[in-house]
């Protein structure tokens, strides 16, 4: 009797962990099995030269299904799996946005105090702006800047100051009038709170989230103990770009995660265990609603988009949102880098979500036909992502 006992003690510890299912719930209520979809994925991925990818599934808010392909390294060839550390691109800035957000439910951090007004100096009084603000710190629309504006893209910096014809920071339009996407923006709130907390941003989040989440496999900067399972990155033809070795911390974009640790970050955000409600409804509610064709606007692109109304196509705090979409509102993040395409959204009205981590530059052209039949996402706005064969082929064009 008493290991009939202890027996279906465990059977109930078993049961209640993330298990496998059988199937996963797409959007639209029907189903499709992990066998299907595992099927599906690796033909998809072996169909577009993807050298190795992560998903995860979660319904109702946790993990249903977590799968790996293809390859992490190669010579000699090891394995991607769903653990696998690999370099998660620009979704850094939303898992950072969420960590912001826990900052402002503490009272830590204020969203629309001007970001001139948080430092006790000029910006380019700071030896990492020196150079690069210099014009910007003399402008007087600087004085206008907030944190709600960086992160929410509507600042107008460029993406980088590098990227500029004098490498430097400018305001391209009066602050939170339009929608440009900038890493420099969220770099700035980096360096902001950095000088606040007095700690670096990735000790900062190990603290807050990483660890008491129990991910393992992620850093905002590369830590040895990474080096046993971490996928390098590769270019179209499946040739070697990159060791991920991301260093030094950057809120844009720097940190390796997986698709499991992932998966472990959404379960706990949709869970209200990383900030809670109130916290969580600011940082997912429209702060300037998108209506440009693409995220990314490619040479002399001027018209509005077809697709990004019909979804109420917006950004939040860190993360692009759905507002208006026949299975509720969504928010997502892509990761783009050299090697890395990254894409992974959300459901808040199923809490369903889908998460697919790459280290091919041929990432983005399996995502769309991975999510469809997957998750049945029949509403993500693609040619805004710029997850269409056309775009991507005029993209890789631009120097």
């Amino acid at each position: 009797m008493r290991i009939l006992v202890l027996l279906l003690f465990l059977c109930a510890i078993c049961g209640g962990q993330n298990t496998p299912a059988a199937s996963i719930r797409r959007l639209d209520g029907s189903k499709i099995s992990t066998s299907k979809a595992d099927s599906f994925a690796r033909k998809t991925l072996e169909a577009t030269h993807v050298t190795g990818a992560e998903i995860a599934v979660l319904n109702n808010g946790r993990l249903v299904w977590s799968a790996g392909y293809g390859l992490r390294r190669k010579n000699p060839d090891q394995p991607m799996g769903p653990d696998t550390s690999i370099w998660a691109a620009s979704i850094t800035k939303s898992v950072f946005s969420t960590y912001v957000m826990l900052l402002v439910q503490r009272g830590e951090f204020n969203l629309d105090e001007p970001i001139a007004r948080q430092l006790p100096k000029p910006l380019d009084q700071y030896e990492p702006y020196h150079d690069s603000a210099s014009d910007l710190a003399r402008d007087p629309q600087w004085q206008l800047v907030t944190p709600r504006m960086l992160l929410s893209h509507t600042s107008g910096l460029a993406n980088f100051a590098f990227i500029e014809p004098d490498k430097k920071m400018h305001l391209h339009f009066k602050p939170g009038t339009q929608f440009l996407y900038s890493g420099e923006g969220i770099n700035v709130v980096q360096f902001v709170i950095e000088q606040k907390q007095g700690k670096s941003l990735d000790q900062l989040m190990q603290e807050a989230i990483f660890r008491p989440l129990g991910m393992t496999h992620t850093g905002l900067i590369y830590r040895s103990d990474f080096e046993a399972n971490i996928a390098d990155r590769f270019d179209t033809q499946g040739n070697f770009r990159s060791k991920t070795r991301r260093f030094p911390a950057r809120a844009a974009g720097s940190m390796t995660t997986s698709a499991d640790d992932l998966a472990k970050f959404t379960t706990a955000l949709l869970a209200g265990r990383i900030i809670q409600k109130p916290a969580q409804t600011e940082m997912l509610s429209p702060v300037f609603y998108i209506h440009t064709r693409h995220e990314f606007r490619l040479p002399d692109e001027t018209d509005a988009g077809p697709d990004t109304n019909s979804v109420g196509l917006a950004y939040g705090i860190g993360w692009g949102l759905l507002t208006k979409t026949k299975f509720g509102p969504a928010f997502f993040k892509e990761g783009h880098g050299d090697g890395a395409q990254n894409y992974m959204i959300c459901f808040e009205r199923q809490k369903s979500c889908m998460i697919v981590l790459t280290n091919s530059d041929n990432g983005e052209l399996a995502f769309r036909s991975l999510f469809e039949t997957i998750l049945g996402d029949t509403v993500t706005p693609w040619e805004w992502e710029g997850y269409t064969q056309e775009y991507i082929e005029q993209a890789r064009k631009q120097p």
